[in-house]
């Protein structure tokens, strides 16, 4: 049996209608039920309305701060450290990119740090917003401890994501969005939803094995892309994002899912670039579109109908969503059924007949 297919923009006033009941102001409730219904667009549903139970849970339990709009906490030239002051991930991740985009406006480029964040979603959500501006960004994040360093057995940092937009002209946009582990935690805890196996090689067992089963998975740790090159792409966004910033780092940024007591302390970094002050943005845009057909130009493997750039995949998946609908995975459809119960809405309004 096929997913029930639900459309976006009603799907997306659910989630508003949720967050503004849970004590979300209408603007930031927007925002958060925009982020998440990105990632379904996107067919990332690890991203998407699959965190919105947890999301009201943590608010509910006070374990987000709605009294206090994130803040600039310094600013020295084209550089910049945002203050969460712990509110939900995606309106300290809108502050953050809102003031990446104004520095590079005025200095060519912009460097933004986070602290006292949480969850802010899928990374691709801001860079396509910098890339529909005309910007480059570039962005990282550091997540709870899920990942083992390389030789290790027990988790020490986050699936890490890493991602970049570059805009182009007529062709699909560059928009990079990738974890430094195999796969994000939240892919393995579908899996374990599911009931399904995991593909071997993405996570270890608490003693260091190599396991397909989603939930010794999550009780041991993910495995990095690339062996020690994922390991030490992951540092690298932790210092960034934790040490630099002033945020939480390693074991000490908390989790979303098993921590009821202590703010989540996530870490970003935020970079924008102003394509003009390097050359005219149409002219840019022009050269992506040639590089691009240049890729896609190149010799195929057998089997092989095209090659793709990083994002397009998704940039065509939600285009077609967006005419017939997300299928949301029955799982989650069933746990959107349940919370909108509680808050007295129904599912069904956003499901297509």
């Amino acid at each position: 049996m096929s997913a029930k297919r639900f459309d976006s923009m009603r799907l997306e006033r659910l989630a508003t209608e949720m967050l503004i009941r849970a004590g979300v102001s209408p603007r930031h409730a927007e925002t958060v039920a925009r982020s998440l219904v990105h990632a379904d667009l996107r067919a990332i549903h690890s991203h998407g309305m699959a965190r919105l139970a947890v999301y009201l849970k943590r608010v509910e339990q006070g374990l987000i701060d709605l009294d206090q709009e994130p803040s600039i906490h310094k600013q020295a030239g084209a550089t910049a450290i945002v203050n969460g002051k712990n509110h939900l991930g995606a309106v300290v991740g809108e502050a953050a990119l809102q003031t990446a985009l104004e520095l590079a406006e005025q200095y060519g480029i912009g460097v933004v740090g986070v602290a006292a964040s949480n969850h802010f979603g899928a990374c691709s959500y801001y860079a396509e917003q910098a890339v529909e501006k005309g910007y480059i960004l570039i962005l990282m994040s550091n997540a709870p401890k899920s990942m083992a360093p390389t030789g290790g057995v027990r988790p020490f940092f986050g699936s890490n994501p890493i991602a970049a937009g570059i805009p182009t002209g007529v062709e699909p946009p560059f928009l990079l969005d990738m974890a430094t582990a195999v796969a994000a935690r939240g892919k393995i805890a579908l899996a374990a939803q599911k009931g399904e196996a995991i593909p071997q090689g993405w996570a270890i067992d608490e003693r260091g094995r190599d396991t397909t089963d989603p939930v010794q998975a999550l009780r041991g740790a993910l495995l990095p892309i690339a062996g020690a090159k994922g390991y030490g792409l992951s540092m690298l966004v932790d210092i960034l994002c934790g040490l630099l910033t002033g945020a939480g780092y390693g074991p000490d940024v908390h989790s979303l899912y098993e921590n009821d007591f202590f703010p989540q302390n996530v870490g970003h970094l935020f970079l924008t670039l102003r394509i003009e002050n390097f050359m005219p943005l149409a002219l840019f845009q022009q050269q992506m579109d040639t590089y691009i057909r240049q890729i896609k130009a190149e010799p195929k493997m057998e089997g092989q109908d095209e090659i793709l750039i990083p994002g397009e995949k998704e940039w065509r998946t939600a285009a077609e969503r967006r005419t017939n609908g997300i299928p949301l995975p029955d799982e989650i459809a069933l746990e959107l059924e349940t919370i909108c119960a509680k808050y007295q809405l129904t599912l069904e309004e956003a499901r297509i007949q």
